[in-house]
């Protein structure tokens, strides 16, 4: 619901608020965020199999392939359920790093997320 207000935290709402509309003022936008990677997964493969992005970038996997697949990282940071054909996965980085993963099904299939 709503966060409640406090003599602490209304210093720091406020500043987050000025911070914002001094954005707004300035560019005449909000301050942009990590853009979306799409990742397709087809014919057995990740295309891209790597890729570099920001802090903050959410990856979107999407199954093209006429067989379920499912996704699972090396680090054990994220895994995804059975992907039917059409079927997404998303995980938004939050940490920088190098993100190996796999195909759980297909173990053959990998891919690298490197997070700057």
């Amino acid at each position: 619901m709503f966060a409640a207000f406090t003599r602490a935290t209304a210093p720091r709402a406020f500043a987050a608020f000025v911070a914002a509309a001094s954005a707004v003022a300035l560019t005449g936008t909000l301050p942009a965020h990590a853009a979306d990677i799409a990742v397709k997964i087809d014919n057995f493969t990740f295309t891209p199999d790597s890729t570099e992005i920001a802090v903050g970038t959410t990856v979107i996997w999407t199954n093209e392939d006429d067989i379920p697949h499912a996704l699972a990282a090396s680090e054990r940071q994220f895994k995804s359920h059975a992907l039917d054909t059409g079927d997404t996965f998303t995980y938004t980085f939050t940490q920088p790093g190098t993100y190996e993963y796999f195909c759980s099904l297909h173990p053959h299939m990998k891919g690298k997320i490197v997070v700057k």
